[in-house]
């Protein structure tokens, strides 16, 4: 399937593996150029090099979401490298640890909020000035479908979450008027790196919360990922598109 972008490039987020990598190869692929944002930089350096053997134009960038300073960096460095940054992908996240609000430690906590929400929010205070001085552009926020329901055992990840969503909502109506269309995607349980160590018995159990009966594939995730940034969602801002196999339809 091909998108059409108008823009100058993408930044990708969370790149190194799963939904980041499939989104910045597909976005690839549909000719924007990319620059692949993570804390790996041999999987960068990899998926740099598979995106410009097939004909792509990738940069990779080393840095760590929760820091404003290597958010700005990542800017900078796409529009030095492709003459302006017109969409972004936030996808880097953590799961963090598995327990109930009332046994949740301070610092566990604050973890997953400064990366998970954190981390969007310093993403959008830089690429947002950047994406206006491009003419305008698109964003897509990673949330998750705890970003629309609860979890008892992950209070941190389920709040971050929920934040993006409103985070996205917020700045989908400040900026609407200026060009840039900000939405937030909830996938479902993808099969991605964070998934495993799960035991044969546990994926089962994980698929089954999915009226469609299995986990989700990076690369389906990455075409609502290219669909939202391209010219094909032009009349959508401030949406949260589940992609989640009908778990939260349920």
């Amino acid at each position: 399937m091909k998108y059409a972008f108008k823009g100058k490039a993408v930044l990708v987020s969370g790149a190194a593996s799963g939904i980041g990598e499939a989104s910045a190869r597909l976005l690839a692929a549909n000719g924007l150029p990319v620059l692949v944002s993570d804390l790996q930089a041999e999987p960068l350096a990899r998926l740099v090099a598979a995106i410009e053997a097939e004909g792509g134009r990738a940069l990779a960038h080393v840095g760590d979401v929760a820091d404003p300073a290597a958010a700005a960096a990542a800017v900078r460095a796409a529009e030095q490298a492709f003459g302006g940054l017109s969409y972004a992908v936030n996808n880097a996240g953590i799961g963090g640890r598995l327990l109930p609000a009332g046994d949740l430690p301070a610092e566990d906590w604050q973890r997953v909020i400064d990366i998970n929400l954190g981390g969007v929010a310093h993403a959008l205070r830089v690429q947002i000035p950047a994406i206006l001085a491009a003419g305008g552009g698109a964003i897509v926020n990673m949330s998750s479908i705890l970003g629309l329901v609860g979890n008892p055992m992950a209070p941190a990840y389920v709040a971050a979450k929920h934040g993006v969503t409103g985070l996205t909502r917020s700045a989908a109506l400040a900026y609407a008027a200026q060009g840039i269309r900000i939405n937030s995607l909830h996938p479902g349980y993808v099969e991605t790196p964070i998934l495993g160590a799960l035991e044969a018995g546990q994926r089962a159990a994980l698929a089954g919360l999915h009226p469609l009966g299995r986990i989700g594939r990076p690369e389906e995730i990455a075409h609502a990922v290219a669909f939202l940034l391209s010219d094909a969602a032009s009349f959508i801002t401030g949406a949260a598109l589940a992609a989640d196999g009908g778990y939260t339809a349920q």
